[in-house]
């Protein structure tokens, strides 16, 4: 499949504790709905650089190597700067449009515009270069300069749920000339306030934090840098005074058990994520409420308790069916541990929904692709980046919020993977 040069995607070594720095410029690309199935180790280098296109979902890139494209600039008056006397002078131009017309990441751009000593001299005078024909000024210090940036940092990049969220802060991002720097936090030997460390080198705008644990640690060094942040499906409970957004999870676990127990289902298990993840606590205790209002005791037996993985619903799924009796019927806090569920069953003769009925969590695009197509609470996790997106510009622009916890609703959505008990 050709490359796509329409979508650069730039790994920058400076960031030692993220193992892929992704660097989006939102006003240039559409996110398509689709799964990144490369694996980062598969990017191909260029100048210490590694990139990859990502096929665009409305027309086909031509056969050629990716290249980064030059976005056309606009005047104050919206018109076009005269390509024939070189005056690039704009209304507003953004660190991210240096970025994309240097052929560098936009670190490397603030470095230069901060003044660091770590930039080759040939990218330092290139870059220098087009800040001065831009007329991009640099005034004042730290959080009073605008960087046209803000950070996306995921606790990893391998899950289709990463991609719906990054779509909807790019949406937001594509509509006010924001760049989207797309990162994951490295675990393992990692110091625990690293990733901070490294969102402060760079001068961001703003950070918004995914299903990741924010300690008070790493809290306080961003807030010491002024650096706003946004949490969305905190691991955590968020402090009071934290922006944050998540969805209604207690209350889509209680919809999808009360489904269950509408088909006359009884024996219903669950296979919730990381126990101490409050998302996951909330969907296991809407399924427990929804048992005990239908007279129906809770079994600790079965519940089961994966990694949010196709590998960790297989798991889980393979341990419940071996109980006797079997559950019926089985919801899974989310939709890829529902689909290792569904290779469970498989293996073991089973079909869906005739022997077992299964719900997942999320809807994922895949989950009307599957076969059956999957019964599936939805989580707006497109409509929760934006929200994240527009609560950072809030933060930005020191405006107020209006809350500093936003909870978007969650729907049953019923197909074929459920059905009457047996």
């Amino acid at each position: 499949m050709p490359v796509n040069p329409l979508f650069p995607i730039t790994y920058d070594s400076n960031l030692s504790c993220l193992p892929a720095y992704l660097l989006i410029p939102s006003f240039q690309v559409t996110i398509a709905s689709a799964w990144f199935t490369m694996p980062l180790s598969k990017l191909f280098r260029e100048k210490g650089r590694e990139r990859v296109g990502v096929p665009s979902s409305s027309e086909q890139a031509p056969d050629r190597a990716a290249t980064v494209p030059t976005v056309p600039r606009l005047r104050g008056d919206g018109t076009s700067p005269n390509p024939t006397t070189g005056n690039r002078t704009t209304g507003r131009t953004t660190l991210a449009v240096i970025a994309a017309e240097a052929g560098v990441s936009l670190p490397t751009v603030s470095k230069v515009v901060n003044g660091r000593r770590d930039v080759a001299a040939d990218t330092r005078a290139r870059v220098e270069r087009l800040l001065d024909e831009y007329q991009y000024t640099r005034v004042g210090t730290g959080r009073q300069r605008r960087s046209g940036l803000i950070d996306l940092v995921f606790s990893g990049l391998d899950s289709p749920w990463a991609v719906e969220i990054l779509r909807g802060v790019e949406e937001w991002g594509a509509s006010h000339e924001t760049g989207v720097a797309v990162s994951a936090v490295r675990h393992g030997n990692a110091r625990p306030a690293s990733w901070t460390s490294a969102l402060a080198s760079h001068d961001t705008d703003g950070v918004i934090v995914v299903i990741s644990e924010v300690t008070e640690d790493q809290l306080r060094q961003l807030r010491s840098g002024g650096i706003p942040l946004v949490v969305v499906d905190p691991a955590n409970p968020p402090p009071p005074d934290l922006a944050s957004v998540g969805a209604t999870n207690w209350a889509g676990g209680l919809a999808a058990t009360e489904h269950l127990l509408g088909l006359g289902h009884r024996r219903i298990a669950a296979i919730g994520g990381p126990e101490d993840y409050l998302c996951n606590r909330a969907r296991i205790d809407g399924y427990r409420s929804a048992l005990e209002r239908a007279g129906v005791a809770f079994d600790r037996a079965l519940v089961r308790h994966g990694d949010f993985q196709h590998e960790g619903g297989f798991r889980a799924g393979w341990e419940l069916l071996d109980l006797a009796p079997r559950p019926t019927a089985i919801f899974a806090c989310n939709d890829q541990q529902a689909l290792g569920v569904y290779e469970a069953a498989r293996q073991r003769g089973l079909r869906i929904p005739q022997d077992l009925s299964v719900v997942g969590f999320d809807d994922l695009p895949v989950a009307r692709w599957v076969s059956p197509p999957l019964t599936t609470v939805r989580q707006p996790l497109a409509e929760m980046g934006r929200a994240a997106a527009q609560m950072l510009g809030e933060l930005i622009e020191n405006r107020p919020l209006s809350s500093r916890r936003v909870e978007l609703s969650t729907e049953l959505i019923t197909r074929e993977s459920t059905g009457p008990a047996r």
